[in-house]
């Protein structure tokens, strides 16, 4: 019972990746996490679970454990199994576990344990009794010394470089002064027994609410290795992002987010969004819009993240046999990703805009457009702007007139007539060279025509940057402004 324990206390891996070669161990420098070298590391993650009630990585039935590194209805299991990974078929649970996280290893990706449930089985409810302190199957005590024993067994495995000590904790016996008592109790045993690890606190309310370090921060005997985590999902808000004006949902829940957990950054420490997925499909419509928010938000706060889920699908997931997991980024067999333009997107908020070891050159900014993941480019000898990896956005200064100009240029962005280019002028003032942030969302940049009509920055079919008519204004909850959702972001890196 205490091997069992001891194996299935961590039965998520989030694999992660940064934008360079970072120097082990890692640490914190003020909102950032760092390597050795003390430059920023940008983690880009993605979860994969092996917590359900067969305990062990999904998807090993599908494909090599090296090839999935490198990019009950056990019958069917077991048969995937000993075709694709028959080296862990006669392993004891953790040793089988070691053995993926060994694999992970090899191929130099970076690994975060995340202590997901006690008790086996599809994650979560309120009800479940893995929910918070002193529930059925959460024993506080035992719990402390698995975070021990699990934190001693990695300590020879640099490519381990942290630990969340709690997914989700929820239900009705959550309460503030419990989860500073055993919050700090876990953090203290994990730094004790690995003092290499970053260390990551979870909030309540299913990882939504961390409001209560506001006014009480969290006491440790340890520094610089200690990371906050939230959890973002567009179910998280029901239907709000299909029923709902989304300039208005938008705006308030990313202020929601900010009153929960955003000031933390504020405060001097790193907010790990370690959970956020959409539909792979592609035909969620509550999913897709809450990307589009989302994608603003994360850029804007240069947050590290990992998405939600690595597997195409489960050896059993609630009575099921292969269930299919319509969020995952592998399809049902493992055999390609199921949609390479949200990859795509996504794989924007990799790019590191600014922090330790990217501020070769001073503070300027980008104009990024969540919608497509991409940033406003000026195409060589003309004037034009268009849409472009972020790699190679202008860079821009937004001065008190509200003047977007070119660094190093006389040029600044105008806005000249409706549905045509904005361009590029030598003369800054006036009409249509004022940029505001308008709506709910903050994401319409509107100016003003020679007429005195508003318009904000569209793309059309061909990602070029034009003017239109301000869309979705009102309180329609039909309109998608997408499309016309901008975001100013500061950034210090030199590409």
């Amino acid at each position: 019972m205490v091997s069992l324990f001891y194996f299935f206390l961590f039965p998520l891996l989030a694999l992660c990746t940064t934008t360079s070669a970072a120097a082990l161990p890692l640490s914190t420098e003020s909102r950032w996490i760092v390597d050795e070298s003390g430059h920023r590391a940008k983690l880009a993650c993605v979860n994969w679970p092996s917590h359900l009630e067969v305990m062990v990585a999904e998807g090993l039935s599908k494909k090599p454990a090296e090839q999935i590194s490198r990019n009950l209805g056990l019958f069917e299991a077991i048969g995937g199994l000993q075709i694709n990974n028959p080296s862990i078929i006669d392993l004891s649970l953790i040793n089988a576990y070691k053995a993926v996280v060994g694999s992970l290893a090899k191929k130099n990706v970076m690994i975060i344990l995340d202590n997901h449930t006690s008790k086996p089985g599809w994650c979560c409810s309120s009800f479940d009794g893995n929910g918070f302190f002193g529930d059925a199957y959460f024993n506080p005590n035992l719990w402390i010394k698995g975070l021990t024993q699990v934190a001693t067994v990695f300590n020879d495995t640099p490519s381990v470089v942290a630990m969340s000590l709690r997914n989700e904790l929820r239900g009705s016996r959550q309460n503030v002064d419990d989860w500073y008592r055993y919050m700090q109790k876990g953090a203290e045993a994990v730094h004790a027994a690995n003092p290499n690890f970053i260390v990551i606190l979870s909030g309540l309310n299913y990882d939504r609410d961390l409001s209560f370090l506001l006014k009480k921060p969290v006491g440790l005997s340890f520094s610089n290795k200690l990371v906050f985590e939230l959890h973002w999902n567009g179910f998280s808000d029901e239907e709000a992002w299909e029923n709902g004006n989304l300039n208005r949902v938008c705006g308030e829940l990313v202020g929601e987010m900010a009153r929960k957990a955003g000031f933390l950054l504020d405060q001097g420490y790193p907010l790990f969004l370690s959970e956020f997925g959409v539909d792979m499909r592609g035909t969620n419509v509550n999913d897709n819009r809450y990307l589009n928010c989302f994608m603003g938000w994360a850029a804007e706060l240069d947050l590290d993240w990992s998405l939600w889920v690595l597997t195409g699908s489960y050896y059993l997931r609630q009575g099921v046999v292969g269930f299919d997991e319509t969020y995952g980024v592998y399809n049902w067999d493992g055999s390609g990703v199921r949609n390479q333009t949200i990859l795509h997107k996504i794989s924007a908020l990799q790019y590191p805009f600014k922090g330790p070891g990217y501020s070769e050159v001073g503070l300027y900014q980008v104009i990024f457009h969540p919608m497509t993941g991409l940033c406003v480019k000026r195409l060589s000898l003309v004037e034009r702007l268009v849409l472009g990896p972020c790699s190679e956005a202008a860079a821009w200064t937004y001065d008190r007139r509200k003047t977007l100009t070119i660094i190093g240029s006389y040029f600044c962005l105008q806005a000249d007539k409706l549905g045509q280019p904005a361009e590029l002028w030598i003369v800054c003032s006036g009409a249509g060279s004022k940029w505001e942030a308008i709506s709910d969302s903050k994401m319409h940049l509107s100016s003003k025509l020679k007429d005195g009509s508003d318009v904000c920055l569209d793309i059309d079919s061909d990602n070029n940057v034009v003017t239109n008519h301000c869309k979705c204004l009102d309180r329609n909850s039909k309109c998608d402004p997408g499309s016309q959702w901008f975001k100013i972001i500061d950034s210090t890196r030199r590409e």
